[in-house]
């Protein structure tokens, strides 16, 4: 059993049914496995420290009692009111007695389920023979000097333990006398025995290698105090008078000087090569060139839109930075963008654009999102942009040129060239085997910034625990937005006392937005990946960071994102010649299928929820070193030969709250830098921020009070206890926890799991601090399961607010971890209501939601099609008129838009501030382009208002799909048995059905959240539906596609569809256009199609990725529009622009 280290406070041997830090299932699952009534064991309390839990197995159920120690030190079990309390001087003293019948326990201890002792590991060579202590560096946001602090335990930089202050001899001395005095006659009777180990000279040795280690870091910290004494001047007298003499010089120089403003590098203005997608354009305007290009002037905030016109001839728009609404991002084609331009101040033009590559449109929108940063009037940013970097440094000083590292450059999805050099707001920096000192690092990690950025970056911490290293700094206008600055490490080496390997951490706010940093070096080795497994547990228990009233929360919930980043060491379970095959044909998919850690993860023993973007460079380890070409797999080790295969071991990771905004724009490693055997890995992100909300409407009466009410919440737990239970609610918007009253329902069908319930009696109303939507749509809140006999957590949770904001109950339905294990799930119906008084328009533009029209097709079968259309319409041509508020902006996720996916912020919305139900103009589309909807989110690989991938979506109406008894759906079980647990129908709400939600929002509307139109666009929307190669696809549900994945709401390493329509049959997409019908044939009507009538199909996918899908504009295409893409052979082009002629004459 691994443990957090230190002596026990049993003494050196303490009995064996004491589990020390065991966590609580873990104790159900051995005394399970021991089957008999009786069985008992004692382990740490997860609820007090300094306490500890009797559990007893009786009848198949685990019941535990609290042991309390009072303020005289004695212990004694927590009783009910009234009832005097025995009390014990030890805790072996409390046992003995309750092996006595007939003491008030519900069972009398019979048998004792004795702890599963670890085997040693092997000593790990590669711990340095001087390792530096744990050290951290706080920087104030003032700019004042530093403070370090030198710890010598993980907990308490300040208090150092009362055996590390005895001499070195005494402590070791004592421990070995103890040993011979009384456990040598133990271990010797053991071996006469039979026995092949000898446990008690194993736990001293362990005893004595703790106490060593304290004696080393105490020792190092003393002559680290020594060194700085004596680099300090001898002739202090002479150095100050130099030192005022240099002063006054200086002061003079620079009064003589002109006032210097430091600036960032310019950005040049940067063009991209387009061309226009024809499907989307004003049809009026058919027949001019589709090649345009489009010029983004940061500096000016300016953005040029050319078309190149025949004989050289150019017509140019230019549109300031104001005048551009939305960015649209198509999942579809990754290198599709739309974009939406104010014309006047009640209409707007939608253009969509096709990039040479997914890199560039994703470098257009970055330089777009820098101008309206550069140019906005806003106070605090929306977004920003984070990069992260790792590299074991293999205990080689760091080369001088890092380049590549910091500007992304190298292999897999790296930045395009036009946007390496903008400057990010945070740099992370996670280092393993470094051997430079803290200050030298991060002095020459500004210098390399400042080289590339010509920004003087800040340092706001530094957290070293031997050669692991995490360093964070931030652009200087950031800097006053940093606070509750924390840092915290963890030892998992040998034993969990050595820090050769561990994890430190950084914790900090950003304006309204938690973050934390957790960098990492896990166990090595091929074959050790319970190992591995156990480190990443003990660091998510045991990291000390956050805020300290979340302690009940792993660290995985503490923070609104987290990245996780280090050296894993998990490796590839295949043969070492097939890795390389693989390799040198760039073929990575199979290996990543045999990567320990992706298989890991899918057991859910690790990274539980966590995300990682996909991985399209080679492993980073292990290289010869000064090479790239070559992989060393042997290593001479004290032990003998070593194989270490090529491996993807330094990764990074990440989780964040539901329906907050990140977007993994890069994720690669280096291919030059050549001292390590390991390759720097990087990765940029943009996330969302949110400000420190001041309400400008003064403190809210009590009509304005806004408040959050439950009217049920039901939740099956992972236990074979049957005691009572009780929520906790925590959130940044409450002025303290909240708890609810004990369960009123309690059930079970499984011996393993157990149904628990509250009513609206036995849940509490949450009042925030505040009551402006503004400020609660960006609010969380935090749930943990208590039990009433240890309170201790059986489960923790996050719910966002903004899609509870309604007047209507709205329902939730996600899962339940603790300690980084999923042990059950919870569901609710909840509102979150807001009164009319406080329901104004954001003033700043982060997370505003954009009212868009929404299209939901149900078919029967192919020829049947049911349309229905929420009117919040957004119409793309010239005379359309768009709801869209003027306030979006693409400096926040609110203005990245992803096809395919309906807007779920439109839900969260009240009716009033939804504008009225209207029916569109006849003749007009409703849709654009067959956009059946959209939402709110960022680009590939990240989202806004969308939850992670454990929290399911509302369910499909019962009149639109075949639907689960409850109106929970639940696709697939959160653990094998979990399946056998009948959930009976919560009795919440009214089941969903289609007429009743339309007849509750009247014809076409939406009545607060009770929109079951977005509802079914969201479930269907984000189903996975592979389009076949020619033939237009069937709808959605007619694929076999089961609703299960349908109900999974995290996007799938495939890409997402780009929307509903683009897979229906023509017929139908015209029905959803309003009507407009293409003059040619349903049979002529596919690009396709008429390239294999042809016998010309294999150019089908050059055509559309140049824009070319609909023969109807055809026939403007010429032959350099050909070449471009991929048709050159001469008689193939004859061809196609003789049959597009011919074509042109039949009309």
């Amino acid at each position: 059993m691994a443990g957090g280290g230190g002596v026990s406070p049993l003494g050196l041997a303490p009995p064996l049914w004491y589990h020390r830090d065991l966590s609580r299932a873990a104790a159900e699952e051995l005394l399970a496995r021991a089957g008999r009534d009786g069985s008992f064991l004692v382990r740490d309390s997860e609820s007090v420290n300094g306490a500890y839990a009797l559990c007893v197995l009786f009848q198949k159920h685990v019941h535990t009692y609290r042991v309390l120690p009072d303020e005289e030190g004695f212990l004694a079990v927590q009783t009910s009111q009234g009832v005097q309390p025995k009390r014990f001087k030890s805790l072996p003293e409390l046992v003995l007695l309750y092996l006595q019948p007939s003491q008030g326990l519900v069972s009398t201890l019979l048998y004792p389920v004795d702890r599963e002792e670890s085997i040693p590991e092997d000593r790990d060579y590669s711990v340095p023979l001087c390792p530096p202590m744990v050290s951290s560096v706080l920087y104030s946001p003032q700019g004042q000097s530093p403070s370090t602090r030198v710890c010598s335990t993980d907990t308490d930089c300040d208090v150092v333990p009362s055996y590390f202050s005895a001499p070195a001899a005494n402590g070791l001395s004592t421990i070995s006398h103890e040993y011979l005095k009384g456990s040598y006659a133990l271990d010797l009777q053991a071996v006469k025995q039979g026995a092949s180990s000898l446990p008690h000279l194993n736990k001293t040795l362990v005893s004595s290698c703790k106490r060593l280690n304290g004696e080393v870091d105490k020792v190092l910290s003393g002559l680290e105090i020594l060194s700085k004494v004596f680099d300090q001047q001898i002739y202090l007298p002479y150095t100050v008078v130099a030192l005022k003499a240099v002063q006054d010089l200086s002061v003079s120089t620079l009064s003589s000087l002109p006032p210097l403003t430091r600036h960032s590098k310019t950005i040049p203005v940067q063009a991209f090569e387009v061309k226009l997608d024809v499907y989307l354009a004003d049809l009026t305007k058919i027949g001019k060139s589709q090649k345009h290009s489009l010029s983004v002037d940061v500096e000016g905030g300016m953005l040029v839109v050319m078309k190149k016109m025949k004989d050289n001839q150019e017509d140019w728009n230019t549109f300031t930075h104001h005048k551009i609404r939305q960015l649209i991002k198509s999942q579809r084609v990754q290198n599709k963008l739309g974009i939406v331009f104010e014309k006047d101040k009640e209409k707007s033009q939608r253009k969509d654009f096709i990039f040479a590559s997914a890199k560039k449109r994703e470098a257009f929108c970055q330089l777009l999102q820098l101008m309206k940063n550069k140019h906005s009037n806003q106070d605090e940013p929306d977004m920003i942009s984070i990069f992260i970097g790792t590299w074991n440094m293999g205990s080689v000083p760091s080369p001088k040129a890092v380049g590549s590292w910091l500007l992304c450059r190298g292999l897999g999805k790296t930045l395009d060239e036009m946007t390496v050099t903008i400057p990010h707001d945070l740099y992370v920096f996670g280092t393993q085997e470094n051997s430079v000192c803290d200050r030298e690092w991060v002095d020459s990690l500004r210098t390399a910034l400042k080289e590339h950025t010509e920004l003087d970056y800040k340092p706001i911490a530094v957290q070293t625990l031997w050669n692991i290293k995490i360093a964070v700094l931030v652009k200087p206008e950031h800097e006053n937005r940093i606070s509750h600055v924390g840092v915290s490490s963890v030892k998992t080496g040998i034993a969990n006392t050595l820090g050769n390997k561990g994890a430190v951490g950084v914790s900090f706010m950003f304006n309204g937005t938690s973050f934390g940093f957790v960098n990492c070096h896990l166990t090595s080795g091929n074959e050790k990946i319970g190992r591995r497994n156990q480190n990443y547990l003990d660091i998510l228990r045991l990291l000390s960071l956050g805020d300290k009233q979340l302690s009940s929360f792993d660290i995985s919930l503490r923070f609104t994102h987290l990245f996780w980043l280090g050296d894993l060491n998990y490796r590839l379970d295949m043969d070492i010649q097939e890795i390389l095959n693989y390799i040198n044909r760039k073929e990575f998919d199979p290996l990543l299928k045999v990567d320990q850690l992706n298989l890991e993860r899918e057991k859910n023993k690790v990274f539980l929820r966590f995300a990682e973007e996909e991985i399209s460079y080679p492993p980073t380890y292990r290289y010869e070193r000064g090479s790239r070409d070559t992989y060393v797999w042997q290593k001479q080790k004290a032990t003998g030969m070593r194989t270490n295969v090529p491996s993807w071991c330094d990764r990074i990771l990440w989780k964040s709250y539901p329906e907050t905004h990140i977007v993994c724009n890069s994720y690669g490693c280096t291919d030059d830098v050549v001292t390590s055997d390991h390759s720097p890995v990087f990765g940029t992100f943009e996330v969302g921020v949110t400000s420190q909300f001041v309400s400008k409407k003064g403190l809210p009466k009590s009509s304005e009070q806004a408040y959050i009410e439950f009217e049920n919440i039901e939740a099956i737990v992972k236990t074979a206890s049957r005691t009572k239970f009780f929520i906790e609610f925590y959130s940044t918007c409450l002025e303290e926890f909240k708890k609810s009253y004990e369960n009123d329902s309690q059930s079970s069908d499984n011996v393993n799991f157990l149904r628990v319930g509250w009513s609206n009696k036995q849940l509490t109303t949450l009042k925030p601090l505040l009551s402006e939507i503004e400020y609660l749509q960006d609010q969380h809140l935090l749930l943990t399961v208590k039990s009433l006999d240890g309170y201790e957590s059986y489960g923790e949770c996050v719910v966002a607010l903004k899609s509870m904001i309604g007047s209507t109950a709205q329902q939730f339905h996600t899962y339940l971890s603790h300690r980084g294990e999923e042990t059950g799930n919870i569901r609710g119906s909840m509102r979150v209501r807001v009164p009319a008084e406080r329901m104004g328009t954001r003033e700043r533009l982060y997370g505003n939601c954009v009212c868009l029209s929404v299209c939901v097709c149900l078919s029967l079968c192919l020829s049947v099609c049911l349309c229905l259309s929420v009117c919040l319409a957004k119409q793309d041509s010239a005379e359309g008129d768009p709801s869209t508020g003027k306030n979006n902006s693409y400096n926040n996720p609110a203005y990245y838009i992803l096809e395919g996916v309906p807007n779920q912020s439109a839900a969260t919305l009240s009716s009033e501030l939804l504008p009225s139900p209207c029916s569109p103009p006849a003749g007009k589309a409703l849709l654009s382009g067959g956009v059946v909807g959209v939402v709110s989110g960022g680009g590939a690989g990240g989202t806004l208002n969308r939850p992670p991938p454990d929290f399911p979506p509302p369910p499909l109406p019962k009149g639109a799909l075949e639907m689960a008894d409850t109106p929970f759906s639940k696709p697939r079980p959160l653990y094998p048995d979990l399946a056998e647990v009948k959930i009976p129908a919560a009795n919440s709400s009214p089941a969903f059905i289609l007429g009743e939600d339309f007849r509750r929002g009247g014809p076409g509307g939406l009545d607060d959240q009770s929109c079951s139109v977005l509802q079914m666009a969201k479930t269907l929307s984000e189903s996975e539906y592979p389009p076949p190669p020619h033939a237009p696809s069937a709808p959605p549900h007619l694929r076999g596609q089961g609703l299960g994945d349908a109900c999974r709401t995290f996007p799938p390493r495939a890409p997402i569809t780009e929307s509903i329509a683009e897979d229906l049959p023509e017929e139908v997409r015209c029905l959803c256009e309003g009507g407009r019908v293409s003059s040619l044939s349903v049979g002529e009507s596919s690009v396709g199609e008429w390239l294999q009538r042809l016998g010309l199909d294999r150019y089908e996918e050059g055509l559309l990725h140049n824009g070319w899908d609909d023969l109807e504009f055809l026939s403007d295409i010429t032959e350099e529009d050909l070449e471009e893409a991929g048709i050159l052979d001469p008689a193939h082009k004859r061809i196609l622009l003789e049959s597009l002629r011919q074509q042109k004459q039949q009309k």
